[in-house]
């Protein structure tokens, strides 16, 4: 039996149009899974995949998709929440709004998706949650304060409603990946050797190196959430991984 085999499952991701998002939607799909793909809009129009336009952090469009969704389809096995967004500013330039931003999506987006289907989890008795997260949780980034601090309550929130979904059967984890290949990535490459320098690392920003000196490809970071949604980690729930070549050491 392989453990990757998504045949017959009904998996959800969101942040699906681009970058780590539709790299996990595009593996699920080619592992069997009928896959559903939410993001504000979806610029590649031919994906191998159903493509829903929802804003994550609308609570009250989150609950209207899920339930129509539902009502055609009455059973979800997967939950991935990849969607997210980076505001950049200094700590004393950040306004309430980068800070607002950054917690509607990357932490309340998650959240709406959880609890929208929440009922739905415990009533199957089964299901498995993979939130994305990132090393920026786990250590402090110059400029990022807004980005950090949402991806560190994305992985609290987390490890919160796995507590309380564990007693149903169902499995929640998060994914921290470090820097990867994406465009939310090279919106930070201003220069022609800023890989190289991302390997490097930046001394004068505290930011260490990559140990494994190379960038991940989305697809590193893809197989990581998919082991986390598959049956290979039945037994294991409210835990993260780093997926960062290193980076964080033992952070």
């Amino acid at each position: 039996m392989n453990a990757l085999d998504f045949t017959g499952k009904q998996i959800w991701v969101t942040g699906a149009a681009r970058g780590i998002g539709a790299e996990v939607a595009r593996q699920c799909v080619a592992l069997g899974a009928s896959v559903v793909g939410f993001d504000r809009t979806f610029p590649e129009s031919e994906l191998p995949y159903r493509c829903i336009e929802l804003d994550v952090s609308d609570q009250v469009r989150v609950q209207q998709v899920t339930k129509e969704l539902l009502a055609q389809c009455p059973n979800v096995d997967i939950l991935i929440n990849a969607a997210g967004i980076l505001r950049m500013a200094s700590f004393a330039e950040t306004s309430w709004q980068d800070l607002n931003d950054c917690f509607s999506v990357n932490t309340g987006g998650a959240f709406n998706m959880m609890q929208a289907l929440f009922q739905q989890f415990t009533a199957q008795g089964s299901g498995a949650i993979v939130n994305v997260s990132s090393n920026a949780a786990k250590v402090p980034r110059i400029n990022m304060a807004a980005y950090c601090a949402s991806k560190a309550a994305l992985s609290a929130l987390s490890h919160s409603a796995a507590l309380e979904l564990s007693q149903y059967g169902v499995r929640c984890n998060v994914v921290c990946p470090g820097s990867t290949d994406t465009p939310m990535q090279r919106m930070l490459w201003q220069h022609d050797d800023a890989r190289e320098r991302t390997i490097a690392g930046f001394p004068e920003q505290y930011k260490l190196g990559i140990p494994l000196g190379r960038i991940a490809e989305p697809s590193d970071v893809a197989q990581a959430i998919l082991f986390f949604a598959s049956d290979m980690s039945r037994h294991i729930t409210m835990q993260d991984i780093v997926v960062d070549g290193g980076a964080t050491l033992n952070a």
